[in-house]
């Protein structure tokens, strides 16, 4: 991953601060907080907009961190549905 990958996504929850309201120290964001808010929190586009930062098999390699982690704050529906997308998706390295 790169710094300008970082960069851009750390200036979507800036230009959106409805997806992390904790805090104002957007330039400190790690790309997996960043990825997590978006798709707990986020529409449709934001996830195309960050899916298109970080590409398919970034963000997959992003959710399933995320999802492994012993404590995730994702929801079961989101993990329900990017679980089911990603496997679609990321596998063919499509969409």
């Amino acid at each position: 991953m790169t710094n300008d990958q970082i960069q851009k996504a750390r200036l979507v929850i800036k230009n959106k601060p409805y997806l992390m309201w904790s805090t104002k120290n957007y330039d400190e964001l790690s790309p997996e907080s960043v990825f997590e808010n978006v798709i707990n929190y986020g529409d449709w586009s934001d996830f195309i907009t960050i899916k298109e930062i970080f590409g398919i098999k970034q963000s997959s390699d992003l959710f399933n961190e995320i999802k492994s982690k012993r404590r995730s704050n994702l929801t079961p529906q989101t993990i329900n549905y990017f679980t089911k997308y990603f496997n679609k998706y990321a596998q063919r390295g499509t969409f």
